[in-house]
């Protein structure tokens, strides 16, 4: 039966775009597969009007690989700390590519450039449930998510491990909300449980993130399938099979 939302309930924010020279100041092991960086700005640069208001924000992070043109890739603004002048961003280290190359050897005096966010779309933290749909590349999103919604709410978390990953190597989510967390081995677990999911009363929001592929069916599943309205949800491709530096907000 189709899900009904009276109200769309989300605002879009544009911010000047804004390129800055950060340091690295901290690395800490969040998990076996995550590395947090916690950058400050180098000097001549300055935090003090970063703004990122929404937990699916996305900066263009540059930092050089060796080559003659520097690697650009989009990650999530884990935290910001406006009064400390602290952002922190995770990076997956699974990967072989430089970005994974460069967050195993980075350490605290390394440079980085980012640019953006260039705006931010921003869902009510008060609809009556949130689903959260992953892969390891949505992480940092989902886990800044929980950590802002309010208690009475209620998140729903479908997360697709790795391939041959360990739930025990993924970090802990937490968050004021009542909390459903499933980490599923593979895309069609995942899929086999957006379609054995009960819908909870009330309004809902879905978003989703990871492989363009696999976003795109889990989409059709949830829309197609399950009838939840089209309006009502986002779905983000992070990344796409066989190229590099990819990044796409699907529809349809």
């Amino acid at each position: 039966m189709p899900l009904e939302l009276p109200v769309k309930r989300v605002q879009r924010v544009r911010h000047e775009l804004k390129l800055r020279e950060l340091l690295v100041h901290r690395v800490r092991e969040v998990s076996p597969a995550l590395r947090r960086f916690t950058f400050v700005a180098a000097p001549g640069h300055s935090l003090h009007d970063f703004v990122s208001a929404s937990f699916d924000d996305h900066v263009k992070l540059m930092f050089d690989a060796g080559d003659s043109e520097p690697v650009r890739r989009d990650y999530t603004p884990r935290r910001f700390d406006a009064a400390a002048g602290e952002l922190d961003i995770e990076f997956a280290l699974h990967g072989h590519g430089p970005a994974s190359a460069w967050a195993a050897q980075a350490a605290p005096g390394q440079t980085v450039r980012i640019g953006g966010p260039r705006g931010s779309f921003v869902i009510d933290p008060a609809h009556d449930w949130h689903l959260l749909v992953g892969d390891e590349s949505a992480l940092p999103a989902i886990a800044r998510r929980l950590e802002e919604l309010p208690a009475g709410a209620r998140a729903i978390v479908r997360v697709r491990l790795p391939d041959g990953a360990d739930v025990g190597a993924m970090p802990a989510l937490a968050s004021r909300a009542g909390l459903d967390v499933q980490w599923l081995p593979g895309h069609e677990p995942l899929c086999a449980a957006l379609r054995a999911l009960a819908w909870p009363a009330g309004e809902g929001y879905a978003w989703c993130a990871g492989e363009a592929a696999e976003v795109a069916h889990w989409r059709r599943i949830l829309v197609d399938e399950r009838g939840h309205p089209p309006h009502a949800i986002r779905a983000a491709a992070y990344w796409k099979q066989g190229r590099a530096a990819h990044h796409e907000n699907l529809e349809g």
